[in-house]
């Protein structure tokens, strides 16, 4: 992708003076919270008046922090218009599963923040590991949303060894979290999470105001022995039990077969298309038919720049969950895949 040869270093100068900036600011923020803290704490411990004082002070200067952190992200820029009235924007979400250093995916974030304007009837989202969304809430363009793959159950923090909760998602920055992907059903190595655990991890991040992609898909024998649709709608029902209509507005369906995920293998955009028609049929009868015209559904099933043009040509197929292609400069062939209002 061919980028103006004046911007680069004038863009690296940037960056570099905004990181620096950032840095000091946190740190000057997090040594004032420590030194005001102290002193308090030191003279002042039992004077509760005083204690309420302190502690905005200290909350003020961690909000300052958390402010830093994000001011290195560089400007995104769009190119032509927004969604008309009543039309879904599409939304390309990637998913870096379990891959990346803090070097490799410093590359690829200096890729994607060069990678030129985003359809502005595009809404990207890149969901990463949770030890990376720290490096991306610092350093990727601020028009690719940043988000999670996966949180707990869990409503609240507490004692959940080894779980991030989706509230502690939302803290740190998160718009969005991945729920339900067939790695996470199947297991690996572990028991995997059944339709009414999947459903209620889906409630519990919407409550914390999370926007959630919400995972479904059918295996390869469900596909030969024609139950794709059944499988689909037994995902999905636990869903709809759990969930109040106002809740699928930060809902997004990614329908993933899983025969197709990391095989290379992908469903013609005619079956990908047939399946999206049943998905929202089954929306429209079990929810309501405005959630079922509001609702984007994704295609899942290794959608690359090769491919994603036909498969976002489809009526009911609203944007991709983007694993592999995710992590290479093709993530923004997907992209600019979508058809451009003009």
């Amino acid at each position: 992708m061919r980028l103006p040869s004046n911007s680069t270093k004038r863009t690296k100068q940037s960056n570099s003076s905004s990181a620096s900036a950032s840095t000091i600011v946190a740190a000057s923020a997090a040594a004032a919270a420590g030194a005001i803290a102290g002193t308090y704490f030191y003279k002042q411990r039992n004077n509760n008046n005083k204690m309420e004082g302190i502690q905005k002070q200290v909350e003020g200067l961690t909000k300052q922090v958390k402010g830093a952190l994000h001011l290195a992200r560089p400007a995104g820029s769009s190119k032509g218009s927004p969604p008309k009235e009543g039309e879904r924007k599409y939304l390309i979400g990637g998913n870096w599963k379990c891959n990346g250093t803090v070097a490799s995916l410093t590359e690829i974030i200096d890729t994607f923040n060069k990678a030129g304007p985003i359809p502005a009837n595009v809404e990207v989202a890149i969901c990463a590991p949770f030890i990376h969304i720290p490096l991306c809430l610092s350093k990727l363009r601020d028009d690719i949303a940043v988000g999670a793959q996966n949180c707990g159950a869990n409503e609240k923090e507490g004692a959940y060894t080894g779980e991030i909760c989706a509230s502690q998602l939302k803290d740190i920055g998160c718009v969005w979290v991945c729920i339900g992907h067939s790695e996470r059903r199947e297991g690996f190595g572990m028991a995997g999470e059944d339709s009414e655990l999947v459903a209620k991890k889906v409630k519990v991040a919407l409550d914390a105001g999370l926007k959630v992609m919400f995972a479904i898909g059918e295996k390869k024998e469900e596909r030969e022995n024609g139950t794709t649709n059944d499988v689909c709608a037994s995902q999905l029902a636990p869903a709809a039990k759990l969930l109040e209509e106002k809740d699928w507005e930060n809902v997004a369906i990614a329908y993933e077969p899983v025969w197709a995920i990391g095989t290379g293998l992908t469903a013609t955009p005619e079956m990908a298309q047939e399946t999206h028609a049943y998905i929202r049929k089954w929306v429209s009868e079990n929810v309501s038919e405005a959630v079922a015209k509001a609702v984007r559904i994704q295609y899942g099933g290794s959608m690359k720049g090769a491919n994603a043009k036909d498969l976002l040509a489809q009526p009911d197929i609203d944007g991709g969950l983007i694993g592999g292609a995710s992590l290479k400069a093709d993530f923004f062939n997907v992209v600019n895949g979508v058809s451009l209002d003009e």
